[in-house]
């Protein structure tokens, strides 16, 4: 076994005695939540990285995730290259910005909700953020919004970094999201959908993880 156990493990002792709960040393352990739900928890300080290989966004993607949060700023997902072509998700001042830039220049779909910070109100949001080519559309609990793009000869973003999502590392560029906050609260069900072929992403497989936790979300917000 070559990973750890998704649990919360207390009261250990060994030989009789009880051991010490405060620990000489730590690494990517969480405190254990009265209540939990599936999904991963970002506490606002990193991110997690996936596809050390880097991903191709080219012409088409569809990508869909569930987010839970109390924060009006976070980096939900970014794909980025070393050039100008890019896609980005985030949450800025409490609406949902996806950018593509295919290469010729960035578009942005804005999705507005009705009262302010009601996307913000620790209730999961289910999210869907396509591009097609120069289209490019965004779907938050089911209401659409898509923009025109001018640059319609321009049909692919040719990215080959990882994925970064939740945020991402200070000396990494992305071109695709304009604010630097990390993500702090829970999200599930990542899916990146190209053609046929789709693809849910396990965090607790991320080649980089900082201040993430895969497997448990807190109840409710501490």
């Amino acid at each position: 076994v070559t990973h750890s156990i998704p649990a919360c493990i207390g009261s250990m002792t060994i030989n009789s005695k009880q051991l010490d709960e405060s620990p000489v040393s730590i690494f990517a352990v969480n405190k254990c939540y009265v209540t939990v739900q599936d999904g991963t928890f970002f506490d606002g300080s990193g991110f997690a990285a996936l596809v050390r290989e880097g991903y191709k966004v080219r012409s088409d993607v569809n990508i869909t995730l569930e987010f839970r949060t109390t924060a009006v700023h976070g980096i939900l997902l970014g794909v980025s290259s070393a050039k100008v072509d890019a896609i980005g998700l985030e949450i800025v001042n409490g609406k949902v910005l996806f950018h593509v830039n295919n290469g010729a220049g960035r578009i942005t779909a804005t999705y507005e909700p009705r009262g302010p910070n009601s996307l913000c109100d620790g209730k999961w949001h289910k999210l869907q953020a396509n591009k097609s080519k120069h289209h490019i559309s965004l779907i938050i609990d089911g209401n659409l919004v898509q923009t025109d793009n001018p640059y319609i000869q321009s049909t692919s973003a040719d990215t080959n970094n990882p994925i970064y999502v939740g945020g991402y590392p200070a000396d990494v560029k992305q071109n695709c999201l304009m604010s630097k906050s990390s993500f702090h609260g829970c999200l599930r069900n990542l899916v990146l959908t190209k053609g046929q072929q789709a693809e849910l992403f396990d965090f607790s497989r991320a080649f980089d993880l900082r201040g993430v936790f895969p497997h448990s979300c807190p109840g409710a917000e501490h």
